[in-house]
């Protein structure tokens, strides 16, 4: 078997435990929530709950798009391995935590780590994948997200039968031995290194000055329609990762322990399918237009939007688990997508900066939802919030089917 034929695959199969790491370490916190205030009683106010959830995604989109210019400039294989490293070892040092300001600090320091990881682990599949299998591939990386998002649901249950400490501890050490291995086994496309030295031989001042690439970036008008389009189902897709466990809890009546894992593992199966539905059918339907990306994605998001009504005013079991697969469906389809089409407007040169400003903003966006819902949780009103969350949606649908128009589907 012809190893440069299979070693993409490979790459796609390394990716896919980070990836799954990077969302179990983040996700597990929003469903030991009752077991840790317990011990830690700031905990108990949802508001208190929010600013802890929320700390993360501002450290973290903050640096994206630093993780992106860094990405396009360094080896992103020890950018990775480092990245992967030091969110285990924050991972393993929350077990240790006893005060709200202490898990405070611990998770900023995981915004940091963890935005390390995204737009070099895309790009870099995005190097060793063209146009035939590059949604495909996308999407295979993006449900080790979703697989890590299904286990960090299990944490109220893990931390029920041990303790949430014991929980952290055990993340953690497994992030750490994962880094290890990857040492070994991961590597930069040879072919892309190749060509960056050569133009760099050509032309010494080749590598584009940071506040040069940003003017080129932000001067197309495409990519702040890409912006929006990202932007806009982040408010949904956070809402969901941090806020579903509660919506499903109050909703349908059931203890936290139960409420996590099924919410968590709802999402994760269908945003499975998702993702492989989407990027399968993306890779065909481009060959035959060029357009075929983005028509898949805008139908992936029409998937979302009924699915956050019934989210939002369901109060039945099977309304609410239909509506968890609709919505899982069609954000899957969504994320397979989005460094595909970002590669039919940005160039290779940019690509880890690019995802990492949209990264930046989807992010924002979802921190800024994170902390509202807190507090109209808290009011009870956390059903409507999820509801009003479609109509951004419908708009981003618009826009992207007006705007977005490529001429190829790899930007050079």
């Amino acid at each position: 078997m012809n190893i440069k034929k299979i070693y993409p695959w490979i790459i796609v199969g390394l990716l896919w435990g980070v990836a799954l790491l990077n969302y179990m370490d983040r996700q597990m916190l929003s469903t030991m929530k009752d077991a840790m205030q317990i011990d830690i009683t700031e905990l108990q106010s949802a508001t208190n709950f929010g600013r802890l959830m929320a700390i993360f995604l501002w450290i973290y989109g903050f640096m994206s798009p630093v993780a992106g210019l860094i990405a396009d400039r360094l080896n992103r294989k020890w950018l990775i391995v480092g990245s992967l490293f030091v969110w285990s070892a924050v991972t393993f040092s929350m077990g240790y935590a006893t005060t709200f300001n202490q898990i405070y600090g611990l998770r900023a320091l995981m915004g940091i780590s963890e935005a390390l990881y995204i737009p070099a682990g895309l790009s870099l599949i995005a190097d060793w994948h063209q146009e035939k299998s590059r949604s495909l591939a996308t999407g295979i990386h993006m449900t080790g997200l979703y697989t890590g998002q299904a286990i960090g649901g299990f944490g109220a249950t893990i931390a029920a039968s041990s303790s949430w400490h014991t929980t952290f501890h055990w993340f953690g050490i497994i992030g750490i031995a994962y880094a290890a291995i990857l040492i070994f086994f991961l590597h930069e496309n040879k072919e892309h290194t190749a060509i960056q030295k050569i133009r760099k031989s050509r032309n010494p001042d080749e590598h584009t000055p940071v506040l040069k690439s940003l003017s080129l970036l932000f001067s197309n008008i495409a990519f702040w329609v890409i912006l929006f389009y990202f932007a806009a189902p982040s408010l949904p897709g956070w809402a969901t990762k941090n806020w579903l466990p509660t919506l499903f809890s109050e909703n349908l009546n059931m203890d936290m322990a139960e409420a996590g894992p099924l919410s968590t593992i709802t999402i994760a199966i269908s945003s499975f399918i998702g993702v492989i539905a989407g990027g399968i059918l993306s890779d065909k339907w481009v060959q035959k237009n060029i357009r075929g990306r983005v028509y898949t994605g805008a139908i992936g998001l029409g998937m979302t939007i009924p699915a956050l009504l019934l989210l939002g005013f369901g109060h039945h079991m099977a309304g609410a688990i239909g509506a968890g697969l609709l919505f899982g469906i069609g954000y899957g389809i969504f994320d397979a997508n989005n460094m595909p089409i970002l590669c039919q407007f940005v160039s290779a040169r940019q690509r880890a900066t690019a995802y990492g400003i949209m990264n930046m903003t989807g992010v924002f966006a979802g921190a800024a939802v994170t902390g509202l819902l807190g507090k109209w949780t808290d009011g009870g009103n956390l059903g409507l919030g999820f509801a009003w969350l479609s109509a951004i949606v419908l708009v981003a649908v618009a826009l992207q089917l007006y705007f977005l128009r490529p001429e190829t589907d790899n930007m050079q």
